[in-house]
Formats: C-alpha cells, structure tokens, sequence
C-alpha cells in the first residue's frame, strides 16, 4: 500500500511520460540496454521519477549485463515493497516504490556479496541525482 493518497499520485502521474506512466503504474518493462543509466559511474542516489524519493544507492550499483541498471540493494528496507509476480512461467518478486507504488521492476537471487541479490531495475522510473547536487 503506498504512503502517498490515491490523489498525490494521480497529480504526480500527470508529469510522467506515457513509457513512464505505463512501467509505473501497468507494470511495465523497458526493453533491454535503452537506459542511459546502465553507463552512468559517478555517486549518488536514484530518484523515484514518479515521487522523488530515494530508492538505490550509487554504493550498490554494479554492472549485471542484463541489460538493466542493477543494484544489491535498495537504500533502505523501507523505501522498497515487493509481491510476488506469476506473469511468466516462474514466480519472480517484483518490487515498487514504497511511497508512491510505482512498479521498479525485479529482485532476483543471483546477485554480488553481500546481498546476493540483484535488483534489476527499469530506468526509466529512475532519476539519477550525483552526489553534492541539489535535489
């Protein structure tokens, strides 16, 4: 159940692209290797683009070749909410945006140390903010 009122995300999902919107809130997927995101090396935190808040850590970032930015963590226990998704053949664990709902994308089990997760995530539900900029 996200934080936000029913009608904060309606407000905020106006300012969303149509991809955007359909990823967030239709649970769906970018293709593989579009984000601009997968190259991006400097540190920081990745944004919610629907809410703004904080969901992954530079720290955590790490090159998957999935084709998705990847991280092994999220930035707090609290920023992430997951279900269980049986939309393919296997059951997988999808993950949104604890405030807002928005649909992140997939945590898998085959991830670095320490997690041993993979958070695999659609970036166009990310906005990358370097550290030392202003939010």
């Amino acid at each position: 159940m996200p934080r936000l009122s029913p009608e904060t995300i309606a407000e905020l999902r106006k300012k969303l692209t149509p991809e955007q919107d359909h990823i967030a809130f239709h649970e769906g997927t970018e293709p593989p290797g579009c984000s601009l995101l997968n190259a991006e090396k400097r540190a920081g935190l990745y944004h919610c683009v629907v809410c703004d808040a904080p969901l992954f850590s530079s720290a955590a970032k790490y090159e998957s070749r999935s084709g998705w930015p990847s991280f092994f963590a999220p930035v707090s226990d609290d920023a992430i909410g997951t279900k269980r998704d049986f939309k393919l053949i296997m059951a997988r664990t999808e993950f949104h945006c604890a405030n807002c709902g928005a649909h992140g994308g997939h945590v898998f089990d085959d991830g670095p140390p320490p997690t041993g997760q993979r958070w695999c995530v659609n970036g166009e539900i990310l906005i990358f903010r370097p550290e030392g900029s202003e939010g």
